[in-house]
């Protein structure tokens, strides 16, 4: 029989799974990726195939099958990361009733509104129905109705008879989850953005009755609840054979991908922070205490170490923006599937993003594609490049994005560091976004503070989770984990563009600001 020393993980990201083994070292073995497209339901619906990624997972572990055959008898336990705030609806039969709803989907605004009306209004928030919400959750429902507790209240309103027939809502990765082992469970932090726990005791996590009936969410239609980077059970025989896995081994209770992110950057002690570029982006630190900033979008959270909290925030469209850019308006395909990310011609892009001066000769990008989260929820803001002239080219407009994504970083790091109540002096950085040599000294620059770019760090999610996996089977701790993460290069910043930058900074503000009136004009939809 092979040693099982080997953890397979699954990273559900918004693109598609990435499917990948490593070692006790945290060595990556061997790891596949699968693109998945996503689905667009007018102009606030975002959907995606649940029967996509069991077959894009599928299809990874084929490939990597192709070329390491002998991995998967080796594999010890099995544990899962995916996109967060998402919403798949189960039938008493086992099957989703309907496409998974994502973290970018907004129907559920009309419903996030009724739950945070009231009085007094401040930035939109009845103030003293979501001073309950935060004392008992930490956060509450955001306007935007990106929320998990959101999607369900749509899928009640809209579309009553799924609501009906559903036996239970599953986070993404508890849906990969209930497919490995059959179990419809959600973990501590999971559960956090249904905004229907009591998250007062951190090593007790449970439902609110008081806010279910606050919502209208039927209880018996919630999973049950399982401790923070548990051990959820045995693999079902069926998927074990499907998949060419060993029967019986252990599924891990698995996290969300910006838990797994903290984990994976290596800063897993208090006030470590760290940014990553992906679809999304986000500056995340574990904290020690409870703590809430309703009016940007931020609070901390149960983390996926246990006992311990993070701080959350999010920003909408930081990779996203590059990819928007690439597919649709510099080298548009005609296909799906002849749009997928290449490695060549995103070297391309770093190669004319780094041709362009600091400030790319006066152009700015507004990364606001699809609204914003942090550090403020406004649906109805969208992005573009301003002062755009005759004189930019291509390498202009490439380098711009990559600025207008780091100078919205530095607006939500005066934010986040206030939360904090301390300066971040140095940023891991992780994330697609991170392989660009050029994006880091950006950031560097933009920020005026030292960034890490971490080794392998499209990895670092799954790393992470194959960290907590290695933890909850009591072969590493926590304190061995910075040790095994390393950083492969130190940007610092450069005077000379921090000068440019600084005034860029400024009018990148004062754009949002004076133009909320504007934008809720052309994007009325948005604002609901």
């Amino acid at each position: 029989m092979a040693e099982r020393d080997l953890i397979l993980t699954f990273d559900l990201g918004t693109s598609g799974p990435k499917v990948s083994f490593f070692d006790r070292t945290l060595t990556l073995v061997d790891s596949a990726f699968r693109e998945v497209e996503l689905l667009f339901d007018g102009p606030d619906g975002v959907e995606q195939s649940p029967s996509d990624w069991i077959r894009a997972i599928r299809d990874a572990l084929l490939e990597i099958r192709g070329r390491n055959p002998t991995l998967s008898a080796r594999v010890r336990a099995i544990n899962v990361t995916a996109q967060w705030s998402g919403t798949v609806a189960i039938s008493a039969s086992g099957r989703p009733l309907r496409n998974a709803i994502l973290w970018m989907d907004a129907r559920g605004a009309p419903d996030a509104a009724r739950l945070t009306e009231g009085w007094p209004r401040v930035d939109g928030y009845g103030l003293f129905p979501m001073l309950e919400w935060i004392r008992i959750t930490g956060g509450g429902p955001t306007r935007s109705g990106k929320d998990s507790i959101s999607h369900i209240l749509y899928l009640k309103r809209a579309h009553p008879e799924i609501y009906q027939d559903t036996r239970v809502f599953l986070e993404p990765k508890d849906y990969l989850n209930f497919y490995l082992t059959g179990l419809a469970r959600a973990s501590f932090e999971s559960i956090t953005v249904h905004w229907l726990t009591d998250n007062r005791s951190i090593s007790d996590v449970r439902y609110s009755e008081k806010l279910l009936k606050k919502s209208g969410i039927d209880r018996k239609k919630l999973p049950d609840l399982v401790a923070t980077n548990s051990i959820l059970g045995p693999i079902l025989p069926e998927v074990a054979r499907e998949l060419e896995l060993p029967e019986g081994i252990p599924v891990i209770a698995g996290t969300p991908d910006l838990h797994s992110a903290a984990v994976g950057s290596g800063g897993v002690r208090d006030y470590e922070p760290h940014i990553y570029i992906g679809t999304s982006a986000w500056m995340i630190c574990h904290v020690p205490a409870k703590k809430t900033d309703l009016f940007h979008n931020m609070a901390s959270i149960p983390s996926a170490i246990p006992g311990r909290y993070f701080l959350v925030n999010e920003q909408q469209t930081a990779g996203a923006s590059l990819q928007f850019l690439k597919n649709r308006i510099l080298f548009p395909k005609e296909s799906v599937s002849d749009a997928l990310p290449s490695a060549n011609v995103y070297a391309r892009m770093d190669k004319l993003a780094a041709s362009v001066s600091a400030g790319s000769d006066g152009l700015l990008y507004f990364p606001w594609l699809n609204g914003e989260r942090s550090p403020f929820d406004v649906h109805h803001v969208r992005g573009g490049f301003l002062n755009l002239s005759l004189r930019h080219e291509q390498k202009h407009m490439i380098r711009a994005v990559m600025e207008g994504v780091a100078l919205n970083m530095r607006w939500l790091k005066g934010y986040a560091e206030k939360f904090c109540g301390q300066e971040f002096k140095t940023l891991r950085f992780i994330g697609g976004g991170a392989n660009s040599e050029v994006w880091a000294g950006i950031l560097s620059d933009v920020l005026g503070v030292r960034i890490e770019q971490m080794e392998d760090p499209l990895s670092a999610n799954s790393r992470g989770i194959a960290a907590l996996a290695w933890v909850a089977l009591g072969e590493l701790s926590f304190s061995d984990l910075p040790g095994l993460i390393k950083s492969k290069r130190t940007h610092s910043p450069r005077p000379d563009h921090q000068m440019v930058y600084d005034a860029a900074y400024a009018h990148f503000v004062q754009f949002f600001e004076r133009n909320q009136s504007w934008f809720q004009s052309l994007n009325p939809g948005g604002g609901k």
